[in-house]
């Protein structure tokens, strides 16, 4: 079979291959790349479940071949979670039990970080209407718009700079 090589970036990693020209990014990503946060659902686009940020807008990964992604930054729910510090909308999903099978979080995360990058104060509206094109059949959407509110509060609260040790005055 005749392969093509692509480069792409992910998670700020630079990640090379040669794949095959019909060959999925979510595929891409779990089989060749290892990186199985992003969950195969549906195929069709209809459920959400592997969702990513392709160039910083949030895609479903189902409908994109990787050929299509070479050159492109790709971030994933891997990528959230940044110097060992949950991402906020990680953070919301745990604290406001935004959960319960799991199946649909990545995707649904990854959703939520691509709105409240884009706007950073959803009435709850906004976030039911960003949310629309990823399923979730087992939490009744509550506590997941529980969850993306409690990001966009901590989003926009200033960080607290760490204390550094060694650094006050004797």
């Amino acid at each position: 079979m005749r392969t093509v090589p692509i480069s792409v970036t992910v998670n700020g990693e630079v990640r090379q291959a040669a794949v095959e020209p019909r060959l999925l990014l979510v595929h891409f990503i779990r089989e060749v790349l290892g990186l199985t946060g992003t969950h195969i659902g549906c195929d069709t686009t209809s459920c959400g479940a592997c969702t990513i940020h392709l160039n910083g807008k949030p895609v479903k990964s189902c409908t994109v071949f990787a050929v299509q992604a070479d050159g492109a930054e790709i971030r994933t729910v891997e990528g959230l979670e940044q110097d060992g510090r949950l991402h906020p909308v990680q953070e919301g999903f745990w604290q406001e039990h935004g959960l319960q099978c799991g199946f649909c979080t990545p995707g649904m995360m990854m959703t939520a970080v691509a709105l409240l990058e884009a706007n950073p104060n959803p009435d709850e509206a906004e976030i039911r209407r960003a949310i629309s094109g990823n399923l979730c059949r087992c939490t009744g959407y509550v506590n997941i718009v529980k969850a993306i509110r409690y990001a966009a509060e901590k989003m926009r609260q200033p960080e607290v700079a760490p204390a550094v040790a060694g650094g006050g005055e004797d």
